[in-house]
């Protein structure tokens, strides 16, 4: 992006013999990716920067969050591919069937291991760009006045990018021991042998499926009649059937009204009577914003019912000079939103030409095995007769990369607009679709259509051959049929 101007000056102000520009200065109030982003965009820019944060460059995504449960669920992954061995002509050299267990010390200490040398990664990235890093915690006490632990930091500019917090429910407060947030459960000294997970939306999906592959017996209870009640149906529907093939009890429609802990075990109240019993319980049940308690109604910054930061789609705050990123925003909560979110909010800040953040554009994945990738329209818009689309899905079951692997299970289903062709929005459930998804984030980013996807070149045999044969399907249709 070209500049347009510096701390609200014109580019050929910075030729002008005899003057010197001040830098401008720039405070943000976490490190999390829109935070770390953010400092990185602006150092690059010539800010004079700080990052005030009491947890760690890369925040709670880094060290308790995306990270530590992406590592968990790779290593949950190995043992279903290791589970289908057999079925792939492979066995043990002595021809017996040695089961393959799981040392949860040596697991967690790995993740934590993986995560913390992360976020020192990050925070070795972030100083070498010149950023002063301060290991308190802030608060605003006025619009471009930051208290860092007893000393006051000021700027020309503020972000506030402190994250979100796991939601507890009434009658349910974690232990961290028995009742356990998804932040806690790394902690634990053995694999639960019975887990109870509360909440079917994503996260719950990914940790149930991952706990179940990596040996525990697994309860799943989801207050809505399908998992993932937010997702494509579609998707839900394969992994809802995938969770109770490989042994999980999924329980739909029900309520979890009190989790209670009763010497090792504890036992999950539904709302219709019904107790589960199991050594463990996992809630997750959504994220509420860090936003108490950091000075925000002290300045005049607006936030909703919930807490979370009032932004526009250049992550401008309602106080002049103070803008907000990440999922203190409730926008998206995804690690790449947040870092976009920080990124615009610089360029927007320091005079960069800068277009507004697209949420229509962000591609996202649920890291259950396999993953459900999207991007763009969704299923249920089209349904509603929001957004005419055709439509088409390709069952992976058909591509021949995929039977090598011994995987049936997936798809990849794209949606065109009628007339046109032009990429509208795609799923992909899937090995690694959360890779595959790159050409339809792409085709949706540059206004592509299914002929241009489908006259390129994939690679034989492979996933992503999946996706130009549905491209091609696509253009069979007739121009005027909606689905």
């Amino acid at each position: 992006m070209g500049r347009a101007c510096v701390h609200g000056r014109p580019e050929h102000a910075r030729y002008l013999s005899n003057v010197t520009l001040p830098r401008p200065r720039v405070a943000i109030l976490g490190g999390g990716p829109g935070g770390y982003e953010a400092a990185l965009v602006a150092a690059q820019l010539g800010a004079e920067v700080t990052v005030v944060d009491d947890v760690g460059l890369g925040g709670s995504c880094v060290l308790a969050d995306c990270v530590p449960s992406k590592t968990l669920i790779e290593s949950s992954a190995a043992m279903t591919s290791l589970s289908r061995s057999a079925a792939l002509g492979l066995q043990a050299a002595d021809g017996a069937n040695p089961e393959l267990g799981v040392d949860a010390p040596a697991l967690y200490a790995r993740i934590k291991a993986l995560a913390a040398a992360q976020s020192d990664d990050i925070a070795t990235r972030v100083a070498s760009e010149g950023v002063r890093i301060i290991q308190a915690k802030g608060r605003l006490v006025e619009p471009h006045v930051i208290d860092a632990g007893g000393e006051e930091v000021r700027a020309d500019v503020v972000l506030v990018a402190t994250g979100a917090n796991p939601r507890e429910l009434p009658g349910a407060a974690a232990d961290g021991e028995r009742i356990l947030t998804c932040r806690q459960i790394y902690d634990l000294p053995e694999l639960p042998e019975e887990l109870v997970v509360v909440g079917s939306g994503v996260t719950g999906a990914e940790f149930a499926g991952a706990y179940q592959a990596l040996g525990s017996k697994v309860t799943l209870v989801s207050s809505r009649d399908r998992v993932l009640p937010h997702n494509d149906k579609d998707a839900a529907v394969v992994i809802e059937d995938i969770f109770r093939r490989r042994g999980m009890t999924v329980l739909g429609r029900s309520r979890a009204e009190e989790v209670r802990r009763k010497g090792d075990a504890v036992h999950v109240t539904l709302g219709d009577g019904r107790v589960i019993t199991g050594s463990h319980c996992l809630l997750t049940v959504g994220m509420v914003p860090n936003t108490v308690g950091i000075g925000l109604e002290d300045v005049g910054v607006a936030t909703d019912g919930h807490g979370f930061v009032e932004v526009d789609r250049v992550s401008r705050t309602s106080v002049q000079g103070v803008y907000a990123a990440g999922d203190c925003t409730g926008v998206f909560m995804l690690a790449s939103v947040a870092a976009m979110q920080g990124r615009i909010a610089m360029w927007h800040a320091l005079g960069e030409a800068v277009h507004p953040i697209r949420l229509s554009h962000v591609a996202s994945t649920i890291f259950t095995d396999p993953e459900i990738a999207s991007v763009g329209v969704s299923q249920a818009a089209v349904d509603r007769g929001e957004v005419a689309a055709r439509s088409v899905k390709q069952p992976l079951a058909t591509n021949p990369r995929a039977k090598m692997g011994g995987i049936r299970d997936g798809f990849v289903k794209i949606f065109a607009r009628p007339g046109t062709g032009m990429v509208l929005g795609g799923v992909i459930v899937a090995p690694h679709a959360s890779e595959l998804i790159l050409p339809l984030s792409i085709a949706i980013e540059q206004n592509l259509t299914v002929d241009q996807i489908a006259h390129t070149f994939s690679v034989y045999p492979s996933m992503s051959g999946s996706v130009t044969e549905a491209a091609r399907t696509v253009m069979e249709f007739s121009t005027d049929a909606i689905v």
